[in-house]
């Protein structure tokens, strides 16, 4: 497989992941400008997140016989229209409608990168090809979200998007190098036997409640950290919180080949739980700020690798199916993340946030050790 064309399904999935999670960074600004409270701003992740799980099934249904480049150019343009759209938007509902357009076009490019990937890879090595396109969305907390903190606050958020709609023309012109993919086509009615399948369900809602303990608290992170991180010292935390997540994918790569997804996942949601037990402590200075900000950001890389390599041994008949389920999970995840941390905010206020997403993290470590322990022992059927 071409180290080129992974590079491009990355870089597309950094401007997607930019996106997707730039709004936490820049969430006063937006709310200002909007002139809505900050838990009604972060309901705009929400709607992202709502919009992809519900759009990625009934696309990849639609559109299951069509050359993959068509897809991922596609839901690029559909994506950059929606940038443009918030952008633009002077309202609320406008910059909310825009949303809906860009989380669309994120799903049709988001799930058929990593399955396009994941089909090409030889099977020895689809761990570090799928971590490579999953590097693009670690590396937009690297580099997007630090830089469009920044960016927001020397140019304006507007500005910020932009940008990002800049990125995904540039990567939808890339697309025509890609080699030429056409997966097996699945209905819906397949689509949803691989849905009802215990052991997929299992890895599913696993994925769920990861990214539902991680956004309880990253949704927020602006006002948790506001004491030890304030104005632009944010961009610092949210670099060693990107530099952790590379770190986290790169080893999740490297140890799903080596020591199988298992331990790789058991690891990562044993590590969320503790680091956000830990953050209202470290949130008091920033030296603590920035470790367990890079220790969030390695475990919750972690996750994503061993889940996507258990989907493709469970269903192996229909890879792009469990794939593009899991992205839909991932966004469940996130916008449940954002909605409950909204509600604990504004009835609880700010220092329950991380108590509640390391509960759910533990709660989740949990759930794995009692799924994968029984997928052990039982035989799955493909």
């Amino acid at each position: 497989m071409r180290f080129s064309t992974l590079l491009v399904l990355a870089v597309g999935t950094f401007a997607v992941g930019a996106d997707g999670f730039i709004l936490n960074g820049l969430l006063p600004e937006i709310a200002r400008d909007l002139r809505v409270s900050e838990s009604v701003a972060g309901q705009l992740t929400t709607l992202f997140a709502v919009t992809y799980a519900v759009g990625s099934p009934v696309i990849a249904s639609v559109t299951g016989s069509w050359d993959r480049r068509v897809l991922l150019g596609g839901g690029l343009a559909v994506f950059t229209v929606g940038m443009a759209g918030q952008a633009l938007g002077t309202t609320f509902a406008v910059v909310a409608v825009a949303r809906v357009l860009a989380a669309l076009g994120a799903a049709a490019f988001q799930a058929n990168a990593y399955a396009v990937a994941g089909a090409l890879a030889a099977p020895e090595q689809r761990g570090r090809a799928l971590a490579t396109v999953a590097a693009g969305m670690t590396a937009s907390t690297v580099l997007g979200v630090p830089l469009g903190v920044l960016g927001g606050q020397w140019f304006g958020w507007r500005a910020v998007m932009w940008a990002i709609g800049v990125v995904g023309v540039l990567v939808a012109v890339a697309i025509p190098v890609l080699p030429q993919v056409r997966l097996p086509v699945v209905g819906l009615r397949d689509r949803l036997a691989v849905l009802v399948r215990p052991a997929v369900v299992k890895v599913l809602l696993i994925t769920v409640v990861g990214m539902f303990a991680s956004f309880t608290v990253f949704a927020y992170l602006p006002l948790l950290l506001g004491t030890a991180a304030p104005g632009a010292m944010l961009s610092w935390v949210l670099v060693a919180f990107g530099v952790g997540q590379v770190a986290g994918n790169s080893l999740a790569g490297r140890g799903t080949d080596g020591f199988g997804p298992k331990r790789v996942l058991l690891l990562s949601l044993a590590g969320m739980a503790l680091v956000f037990a830990l953050l209202n402590w470290a949130a008091l200075t920033l030296p603590t700020t920035l470790l367990i900000g890079f220790g969030a950001g390695a475990f919750s890389g972690m996750l994503m690798v061993p889940q996507q390599h258990r989907l493709f041994e469970l269903a192996a008949d229909a890879p792009t199916v469990a794939l593009g389920l899991n992205g839909s999970a991932i966004y469940v995840g996130a916008g449940l993340g954002s909605a409950i941390g909204g509600t604990v905010l504004a009835a609880a206020g700010t220092p329950w946030l991380a108590p509640t997403a390391a509960t759910i993290a533990l709660l989740g470590l949990l759930l794995a050790v009692r799924t994968t322990s029984s997928a052990a022992r039982t035989p799955i059927p493909a």
